[in-house]
């Protein structure tokens, strides 16, 4: 197999893709924080306290969401096999993104590391849309519990609008 030496002369600058190539746009960013901790004992679904809202400028429009939940962890005595959820809700609406950590053989809090998700949403409208996170634990008892955000560590939710 030959090898082609190419020169300035053999490659011309690319300015613009080809047409027919949609590269899409951000019309806006949506960013809130918490550096709030927030414990849940309870197999139920609760806020953390992390949302955010953004109005669409056309239907057609998608949003991009970027979840972090900084230090996701459990505590409780005797807290084997504990595990727990966070779920992004669209409104009330859950829209599929579950974030899991679970710990093995747990006697004291066990500090998580941070979770980053991330979610295309078609939300179809452009009235104000609310995206918020909620957690919950898997297994009770024995005082477990999950929280977001111990040491009150900064946790961030980001709203993209995608032109369409």
């Amino acid at each position: 197999m030959s090898l082609i030496k190419l020169n300035n002369n053999s490659i011309s600058a690319v300015s613009a893709l080809p047409s027919g190539i949609d590269t899409g746009k951000i019309g806006q960013v949506v960013t809130a924080t918490t550096t709030t901790e927030v414990t849940n004992t309870s197999t139920t679904y609760a806020d953390v306290g992390l949302s955010a809202s953004i109005t669409p400028t056309a239907t057609s429009s998608k949003i991009y969401v970027i979840v972090s939940l900084s230090s996701m962890g459990y505590s409780g005595s005797s807290a084997n096999n504990i595990s727990g959820f966070a779920r992004l809700l669209r409104g009330s609406t859950e829209i599929g993104v579950y974030l899991n950590c679970r710990t093995d053989n747990v006697t004291a809090f066990q500090n998580g590391a941070t979770i980053s998700a991330n979610k295309l949403d078609s939300p179809s409208t452009a009235s104000s849309v609310t995206y918020k996170i909620q957690q919950k634990v898997v297994t009770t008892g024995n005082g477990r519990s999950i929280s977001i955000g111990f040491g009150s560590t900064l946790s961030t939710i980001t709203l993209m609008e995608i032109l369409a």
